[in-house]
């Protein structure tokens, strides 16, 4: 199969962004829009670094791909529209892998309404695929700089799923709930539909959890001058998750990330708006902890009432 073939059978037979003017099949695409803002974001993702065969079909590391991308248009309340593809071939990838990532992308992709618009293939020594997505947000992006005093944290859903899943994948035994958390590994959710259904009145700072919250909490505390406490008996994780080791309890919900969950941060006031929210989604939403203003900015760890710096020690690529 040529390239142009390969384009071809990935190509979308219809789209549904109406604001689409010409997709696949010139040097560029284009998209017309007003009175909203457009919001992009890209990754690229390199094989035994991000994703391993041996954990994950070639369906699933295009699911979780496209998934990883989304939950950041998430975390800006924005919604997702469109994303483009650019991926390097090796050798010992065949046709139908290659195929499957793009169905695994598609299927996810449906879910939001997004349209494959364009990218790039080429061969190569390594798999490598670079995304890029394109959201619209129509009420209010969302900053990690909006973070204020006496705001509380929050985080939704559970956390160290995705490290437990992988723990799992990679230590067969027997685990309580371990399809469970292997979906959670390789068919994460982002949270759009909770980002996107914040009240525009309501001033909300949001990061997705996709290097562990030490990490984003760090990033938030950072970019908005502020310093911030969390309480570790009200970090959420799964009933089952406490039969794994308890280093690696700590070390996932703080450190793995990959849950793609949202931290964020909201003002007292506006505490039960978002409560409701989740309520009508199905989505758990809780509080763990508070914002407050100091010389530095610092996330700080209250365990076993004792507080400490928690690092941010999150993955780091370049490290």
């Amino acid at each position: 199969m040529d390239e142009f073939t390969f384009i071809n059978s990935i190509k979308q037979q219809y789209y549904r962004q109406s604001s689409l003017v010409k997709g696949i099949g010139d040097d560029a695409a284009v998209f017309r829009q007003s009175n909203t803002d457009i919001v992009t974001a890209v990754d690229t993702f390199v094989e035994d670094v991000h994703f391993k065969k041996s954990t994950m079909s070639a369906f699933h590391i295009g699911y979780r791909i496209l998934a990883a991308n989304i939950s950041d248009l998430a975390a800006m309340g924005s919604t997702p529209a469109f994303y483009l593809v650019s991926i390097v071939i090796p050798k010992s990838w065949t046709h139908l892998e290659v195929a499957d990532i793009f169905k695994g992308m598609k299927k996810i992709a449906s879910y939001y309404k997004m349209d494959l618009i364009g990218g790039d293939t080429v061969s190569g020594k390594e798999m490598t695929i670079s995304v890029t997505v394109i959201g619209y947000s129509e009420k209010r992006v969302r900053y990690r700089s909006d973070s204020k005093d006496g705001d509380i944290v929050f985080v939704t859903g559970t956390l160290g799923d995705s490290q437990a899943g992988y723990h799992i994948l990679t230590n067969p035994a027997n685990y309580q709930e371990d399809q469970y958390y292997i979906a959670r590994h390789r068919m994460p959710t982002p949270r759009v539909e909770f980002a996107t259904g914040l009240s525009k009145d309501v001033r909300v700072a949001l990061n997705d959890v996709s290097d562990g919250i030490a990490s984003e909490a760090a990033e938030i505390a950072v970019a908005s001058n502020v310093s911030i406490l969390i309480h570790d008996d009200k970090v959420p994780v799964r009933d089952s998750y406490k039969q794994f080791p308890e280093h690696s309890q700590y070390q996932w919900k703080y450190f793995g990330g990959e849950d793609f969950e949202l931290i964020g941060t909201v003002a007292k006031q506006n505490w039960e708006h978002i409560v409701s929210l989740a309520n009508q989604l199905g989505l758990r939403l809780t509080s763990i902890g508070e914002v407050f203003l100091e010389d530095n900015n610092h996330v700080y760890l209250k365990k076993n009432n004792k507080i400490k710096i928690l690092p941010k020690q999150g993955y780091n690529h370049l490290k």
